[in-house]
């Protein structure tokens, strides 16, 4: 045997050797960016009956529907009960059924309403609102339009 030979054998076994597949092998791979999913949020759409409690609670008498010089000798119960009343007077009332009320202290009202007309695609209802408050009358007339919210607001320039 010649030398080369002789010194190209245990190479060629070294090399064959690195070669096999007896023993586990492990190959490194680099981490991965893995963006996060998306999250597909739905809108919350209110109920029916959630829009309608959200509406009366912004109802406020304080914004048109009563009579200022009322207003500023009204309690708290008062000033509730009459919120209360003149929201279903509206929401729900019959033309020329009133809608009655009693607060503190012999305070009492009443909330008439007229028929729904439609204004600029609002629902819209004339009003009056009475008030007593210590053996004197107070009496607000205007017209009420519910927003597309739910809520009622006072137009301006109603009486």
């Amino acid at each position: 045997m010649n030398r080369t030979a002789l010194l190209a054998s245990p190479l060629l076994a070294l090399t064959l050797a690195a070669c096999s597949s007896t023993g586990p092998s492990q190959v490194y791979q680099a981490p991965v960016a893995v963006a996060p999913a998306p999250v597909v949020t739905q809108p919350v759409v209110p109920t029916p009956a959630q829009t309608t409690q959200q509406a009366l609670l912004t109802t406020s008498v304080a914004n048109g529907f009563v009579d200022a010089g009322a207003v500023s000798r009204m309690t708290a119960k008062d000033t509730a009960q009459a919120n209360s009343a003149q929201f279903y007077a509206l929401q729900f009332g019959r033309p020329g059924a009133p809608r009655a009320w009693t607060g503190d202290n012999g305070t009492t009202g009443s909330v008439g309403v007229g028929p729904y007309v439609r204004v600029n695609n609002l629902d819209c209802r004339d009003f009056t609102h009475t008030v007593k408050i210590g053996g004197q009358e107070f009496t607000k007339k205007g017209t009420a339009c519910r927003e597309q919210n739910g809520n009622w607001t006072v137009e301006q320039g109603a009486a």
